[in-house]
C-alpha cells in the first residue's frame, strides 16, 4: 500500500535566504568602501543617506564612526597614501627624460614624495644663482607640478645638500651651510616667479650632512650635490 506523501504547506520556506542574500550583498559593499576610501562629498553625502534610509537606527555619516572610531571621510593613513601615491606618479611621468638621464630621481618614504635634482644641473661650482638656460625646462616642470590636482596644494620642501668639499675661504660662502641654503632659496625664488605659493614652502639647508654616496669618488660627490623637493606627507608637517 502507497504511503500517502507529506504536506509542506505549514514546513519552512526559502524566503529568508533573498533577505540572507541582500545583507551579504550590503557588507560586501561596506567593506570594499572601507578598504578603497571615498574622499568627494557628493558620493560621501550619497553613500550616507543610502544607510541612513535602511532603518537600521544608526547612520554612517562623514563625522565619527560608532565602532570604530575613525572617520569613513579620512581613514588617514590609506587616503594620505592614495594621495600621495598620484603626486608620486605625476611626478615620474614630469621628468621620466631626466629620470632615464640621472638628472633626476623620484623617490618616497615616510617624509613623502621626494624629487632629487642634481645640483650641478641647476648650478655651476661654488655657486648659488640657478643657471636658467640649462635647467629652466626642469623648474617649469616642477611649478607645474606643485600647482597640479595630484600634489593637491601639499606643503612643499626645497632641501639644499653639498658635497664635503670645503668651500673656498676666498669665496661669497663661509661654509657648506650657508651654499646649499642659498641654493635652496634660489629654488624658491624661481618657483614662485612662476606661480607656485610661497606660503606652502619651506625652505632648509644641511650642507654635506645627509649623504646618499660615498664622498670618496667623483661620483658620489657629484650624487651628493642635490636640490630634494618634498612633497611633505600630513603627518609631517
Amino acid at each position: 500500500m502507497a504511503r500517502k506523501k507529506k504536506s509542506n504547506d505549514g514546513g519552512a520556506t526559502e524566503g529568508w535566504l533573498t533577505t540572507f542574500a541582500d545583507m551579504l550583498c550590503l557588507l560586501l559593499c561596506f567593506f570594499a568602501i572601507l578598504f578603497n576610501p571615498i574622499t568627494e562629498e557628493d558620493t560621501l553625502s550619497a553613500i550616507a543617506d543610502y544607510f541612513a534610509n535602511m532603518g537600521w537606527g544608526y547612520s554612517v555619516t562623514i563625522g565619527r564612526m560608532i565602532d570604530s572610531g575613525n572617520t569613513i571621510s579620512s581613514l588617514p593613513s590609506q587616503t594620505r597614501g592614495s594621495a600621495l601615491a598620484d603626486s608620486y606618479r605625476r611626478a615620474v611621468s614630469l621628468f621620466n627624460p631626466q629620470i632615464n638621464s640621472n638628472q633626476v630621481k623620484v623617490t618616497q618614504d615616510e617624509r613623502g614624495v621626494i624629487i632629487s635634482f642634481a645640483s650641478d644641473v641647476f648650478f655651476n661650482s661654488a655657486s648659488a644663482r640657478i643657471n636658467v638656460e640649462q635647467s629652466r625646462h626642469i623648474l617649469i616642470n616642477l611649478a607645474f607640478l606643485l600647482n597640479s590636482s595630484e600634489v593637491g596644494g601639499r606643503r612643499y620642501r626645497i632641501e639644499g645638500h653639498t658635497d664635503a668639499v670645503n668651500v673656498d675661504p676666498a669665496g661669497p660662502w663661509e661654509s657648506n651651510w650657508q651654499l646649499s641654503t642659498e641654493r635652496a632659496l634660489s629654488v624658491l625664488y624661481y618657483l614662485t616667479d612662476l606661480g607656485v605659493s610661497e606660503y606652502r614652502a619651506q625652505v632648509a639647508g644641511f650642507g654635506h650632512t645627509m649623504p646618499l654616496a660615498s664622498e670618496d669618488t667623483i661620483e658620489g660627490r657629484a650624487f651628493n650635490r642635490r636640490v630634494d623637493i618634498v612633497i611633505i606627507d600630513d603627518a609631517h608637517l
